[in-house]
């Protein structure tokens, strides 16, 4: 059992969880809020963040990353106390906060809690450079959100223009639904919508393969 962090060298060990082949704990914890604030990012339940960030890192980010390079990760866990400030920030209309509630975070960037049905999950936000130097020259955002629906069990894709980073979640009832701050914003398809299913190969052609992390 991995037990709350209550002393720097219990947080160390949180730190040195081998969440996949490629990824720790420790990188998943950053957050600019936390560190500018003084808020420590800590989970109060490691074992169930371990857990989701485990699935996160083998199902979802080792994968992109065997195929495409390199991916950075721009923002991952949230405490529940780190995610509630900023989203108090947010409401308050202050500039540089884009957290939503607690609640509906929950299975989302706050790993260690799960969501209003019993649900467990996990969310990064990640920044994949092979594509934002294609995107930079003009390769729509959707291209590689229909690869990534084709070839990984993600639960939320949700674009954004700087960089082409996006969230991608891991889920234990994934809702296999992609969104966009970029244009066209919105919604692109989710469960019911008539381009869900099938092959999307057209709008990635040039792609690579799906490589074995």
């Amino acid at each position: 059992m991995i037990k709350k962090a209550e002393s720097v060298a219990a947080l160390d060990e949180i730190g040195r969880i081998r969440l996949s082949k490629s990824f720790i704990m420790r990188e998943f914890l950053y957050s600019e809020v936390a560190n500018f604030h003084g808020i420590p990012n800590i989970p109060d339940d490691p074992e169930l963040a371990a857990m989701v960030g485990k699935r996160l890192c083998e199902d979802l980010l080792e994968p992109l990353q065997a195929t495409f390079g390199k991916i950075i990760i721009r923002s991952a866990f949230r405490s529940c106390n780190v995610n509630g400030f900023c989203n108090e920030q947010q409401r308050a209309k202050k500039k540089g906060y884009t957290c939503s509630s607690n609640e509906s975070n929950f299975a989302g960037h706050i790993w260690d809690r799960r969501d209003a049905d019993g649900f467990a999950g996990a969310t990064a936000c990640i920044v994949i450079p092979w594509f934002t130097e294609r995107y930079e020259n003009g390769e729509n955002w959707q291209s590689l959100a229909w690869w990534i629906h084709d070839h990984l069990p993600y639960s939320h894709l949700c674009f954004f223009p700087r960089l082409a980073a996006f969230n991608i979640s891991w889920h234990e009832k994934p809702q296999r639904r992609i969104d966009s701050y970029i244009e066209p914003k919105g919604c692109l398809t989710r469960l019911g919508f008539p381009n869900h299913d099938g092959s999307h190969a057209e709008f990635y052609r040039g792609f690579p393969r799906l490589a074995t992390a």
